[in-house]
């Protein structure tokens, strides 16, 4: 307890950015470290400058008490960016927050197909039922569902992955212990029964027009793919896929009428090439592999009407296909080979995790290099351009050439 009182202190400290307060954990080490750290030490730390330097200096610790007694009294707990239960995707995001607030049962994010669906309040009665479509059937496969409690696509995804018994993950612009908005009073208690509340604000918090845009960016960080149901051109889920895509996560989206105001955004996303959901697989199908432990498919596709039977008494599709004489398929022509000494470290073990068959994720990459996905995102641009790897659809890349082991 007396440890997380300076991590609230830090997380509370006006004028600071987040990456001014990554910054400083990175320089002390924890938050303890930052609050004992001399004016002198602090003033070396890039880029802080009077304004920071001077909230620094406010060494009170009545409000992280306060804190921590109504996380106590709201039976609210305290994820500190160090914390092994904190997702490490969301930790290697560009700006994660230093504290997850939070009520119910936390699950372990990085063992979870987690897929985040947003869209706009003003939906149309179309957008609602996608919503709640792909939230009911992500759910039965086993993907963790994602969104922020507001009115619209956001309330029916939830209540989707509850019909379906799934669990779901609400994130929030305000404390993590007030239901907003009111009108949805009993869905955050059914999130609570099964799932659970997250918030970067701490209890009591009220909602703020600011906080939202802001929260997005976990939303998208704590998982692996974002779909967007229904967004007009200006519109908070925008933000959310934007973020996403800097995060080096999937982007999907929901297409819609092309005249219709609430899909002029999910359109756009598509034309710049999204991948376009249609049903539950279309998100997970890159992830069967991923989280064999988690997703069991079920199919989600409405059966297909029957083809109209031909002339004949036997259907056309049942008709006995001519046997062909075997012959023995081309093989696949040989990759061109690259010497490991022309390869810088990164360069080499992004193609020895790469296959040249099945595209692999840039955030799994990142995942399995342990690496900041930006740093990875900057590796493979240049990769891209000298013709190792080759991207197929959003954010995912196949080797091109075989890497020639240079012995010493």
């Amino acid at each position: 307890m007396s440890a997380l009182q300076y991590w609230i202190w830090l997380s509370t400290r006006p004028h600071l950015t987040t990456a001014c307060k990554c910054a400083l954990l990175a320089r002390f080490g924890s938050a303890e470290e930052v609050y004992y750290a001399d004016p002198q030490a602090l003033s070396s730390v890039e880029p802080l400058g009077k304004e920071q330097l001077d909230s620094l200096s406010d060494k009170s610790l009545d409000k992280a008490l306060a804190i921590l007694d109504r996380c106590a009294r709201k039976d609210v707990f305290v994820l500190t960016l160090h914390d092994a239960l904190y997702p490490q995707r969301l930790r290697n995001i560009f700006d994660p927050p230093l504290l997850l607030y939070g009520k119910g049962a936390m699950p372990s994010f990085d063992d979870e197909a987690a897929i985040a669906v947003v869209g706009t309040r003003s939906c149309s009665p179309y957008g609602l039922r996608s919503a709640e479509h792909f939230g009911y059937s992500l759910a039965r496969e086993g993907a963790l569902v994602v969104s922020g409690l507001a009115r619209g696509i956001d309330a029916s995804a939830h209540e989707g992955a509850l019909r379906a018994g799934g669990i779901t993950a609400a994130v929030l612009g305000c404390g993590p212990d007030i239901a907003y908005p009111a009108e949805n009073a009993r869905l955050y208690a059914d999130i609570l029964s099964s799932g659970v509340v997250l918030s970067e604000y701490p209890p009591g918090t009220e909602a703020r027009s600011w906080h939202f845009p802001v929260r997005n960016r976990i939303i998208s960080g704590l998982s692996v793919a974002t779909l967007v149901v229904e967004a007009p051109e200006k519109s908070g889920a925008l933000i959310t896929a934007a973020t996403a895509l800097d995060q080096g996560r999937e982007v999907f989206a929901v297409p819609g009428p092309i005249d219709a105001r609430t899909s002029l955004g999910c359109n756009a996303l598509l034309r710049d090439g999204a991948g376009l959901a249609a049903q539950s697989s279309d998100i997970l199908s890159g992830y069967y592999l991923r989280f064999p432990h988690k997703l069991h498919p079920r199919g989600d596709r409405p059966p297909l009407a029957e083809p109209p039977a031909g002339p004949e008494d036997t259907p056309r599709w049942e008709k006995p296909v001519q046997d062909k004489p075997w012959s023995p398929q081309p093989a696949a022509p040989a990759l061109p080979r690259r010497s490991a000494r022309d390869l810088s470290d990164l360069e080499l073990s992004l193609l020895r995790i790469l296959d040249d068959k099945i595209p692999l994720l840039i955030d799994e990459a990142a995942d399995r290099l342990q690496l900041p996905v930006a740093q990875v995102l900057s590796a493979v641009t240049i990769m891209e351009i000298d013709g190792l790897i080759r991207r197929e659809g959003m954010r995912k890349y196949l080797r091109t050439v075989e890497v020639e082991e240079t012995k010493e």
